[in-house]
């Protein structure tokens, strides 16, 4: 094995975004532990010999440190870890169900920064490495049908704000991805026409590019989509509700 061969660490890479960019990375020479609850699909990756599989349920804080453990073992090291765990149900969003909400905000948020608290003594010993969270541009302001979702990529964006000054102290990078949207089982499940949908190998790219060639704190695309909603970020309430209360109505 190259001894300088990089190492990544990224969950939720059983579909979608995750898988897309695990094997963007394997493509560019990393190692690549990939970690998700559903094992039959880690497996099929494996083919790759640069792709390794640690089957993880995030909502679960014991197998994470056992499984980090496991990749120490295996990898020696780590330089990165990409968190993209998530779950969404568009049929749940439309009503205020508190159940459902704890459930996505357990995994999207609360399964993300017990992943982060895990290798967090990790990085700041090593004084160096990259911890990237997928958060959304579901973050940036309140959607309509978004009740669990879009509070739950809020959350994320503002935790990863809050400790990227800690870990800069210790050389280690912070930073989130923002997707658009991307075409994923998840997004499937969306009945709405979905502006400048792309694919996850487009994503992929785009978060290889920015994790490994940038020093941005955020990684967001596609810009014709994401430069719209910064501008409505900063829109005054007033304004921002009357557009978004007019697009729905429509």
């Amino acid at each position: 094995m190259n001894e300088k061969q990089k190492k990544i660490w990224i969950t939720g890479a059983s579909s979608g975004i995750g898988k897309a960019t695990a094997e963007k990375f394997a493509l560019e020479g990393w190692k690549v532990a990939v970690s998700a609850r559903r094992k039959e699909l880690l497996d099929e990756m494996t083919k790759n010999k640069d792709i390794f599989s640690f089957p993880l349920d995030v909502t679960n804080k014991e197998q994470i440190e056992k499984v980090f453990k496991s990749i120490i073992d295996k990898f020696g090291d780590l330089d990165m870890c990409l968190f993209s765990s998530g779950t969404y149900n568009p049929k749940d969003e439309q009503s205020i169900d508190t159940e459902k909400i704890k459930r996505v905000i357990n995994v999207n948020f609360f399964g993300v920064i017990d992943c982060v608290k895990v290798v967090e003594d990790y990085f700041k010993k090593r004084k160096s490495g990259h911890i990237s969270i997928v958060s959304s541009i579901a973050s940036y302001r309140g959607l309509p049908n978004s009740s669990g979702y879009g509070p739950s990529k809020a959350a994320l964006s503002n935790f990863a704000e809050s400790i990227y000054f800690d870990f800069k102290k210790f050389d280690v990078k912070v930073s989130i991805v923002s997707p658009g949207f991307i075409k994923t089982p998840l997004t499937d499940k969306n009945k709405f026409q979905m502006p400048f949908l792309k694919s996850p190998e487009f994503a992929a790219n785009k978060i290889f590019k920015g994790l490994t060639k940038s020093n941005s704190f955020e990684i967001h695309f596609p810009k014709q989509l994401t430069l719209i909603l910064k501008i409505l970020r900063i829109l005054p309430y007033k304004i921002y509700l009357f557009l978004i209360n007019k697009s729905v109505k429509r």
